[in-house]
């Protein structure tokens, strides 16, 4: 496995080793020790979680809120995404500030997502599916959002078209009246 770094040291891209050859592929997804030296923490995950989009869906920005904050690594497995973190921890030299990735079920990448983070994606293929592991279970109280299309934060979404979101996500307030972290 290989860690990429991102312009926010605790976010990461993760390359897996590919074994191909005429038959198909094969890669290790996940190993514990793999991934924990690579972002240099122990983690342990409690959820997985699997959604289904069609095209031009986005996703967040999502998060859950102390003592239920989440972390997580995501991936594609069928399809192609733009996906997106953005730091919301008030005492980080990174506060406010975006990264994204193009995941894809073709690249195999993945992306650590750490507490303290919203999470977001843009589904740019007809159909994907999207998998997530997360560090704490789903707690409806401690779920928090932020709009999508904060000027603020700026995000650079690459739109060809106008985004299907859902009712929740239309309503997330800006980064300035979200509940963040410390």
């Amino acid at each position: 496995m290989k860690a990429i770094d991102t312009a926010i040291p605790d976010v990461k891209i993760l390359e897996p080793t590919v074994f191909a050859d005429d038959r198909g592929f094969f890669f290790e997804s996940f190993s514990k020790m793999k991934f924990e030296a690579a972002i240099g923490k122990s983690v342990d995950f409690v959820q997985d979680n699997h959604s289904r989009s069609g095209k031009s869906v986005l996703r967040g920005l999502h998060y859950q809120l102390p003592p239920h904050a989440q972390a997580k690594l995501v991936r594609v497995v069928v399809g192609e995404v733009y996906d997106v973190a953005v730091d919301i921890r008030k005492s980080s030299p990174t506060f406010g500030q975006w990264v994204g990735v193009l995941l894809s079920a073709e690249n195999k990448r993945q992306f650590w997502i750490p507490e303290g983070f919203a999470h977001g994606f843009l589904t740019l293929s007809d159909h994907v599916e999207f998998l997530y592991k997360t560090t704490n279970y789903y707690a409806p109280e401690s779920d928090r959002g932020i709009r999508w299309d904060d000027p603020r934060i700026a995000i650079d979404w690459k739109l060809t078209e106008p985004p299907l979101l859902s009712p929740k996500d239309q309503r997330q307030p800006l980064l300035a009246d979200a509940e963040t972290f410390e």
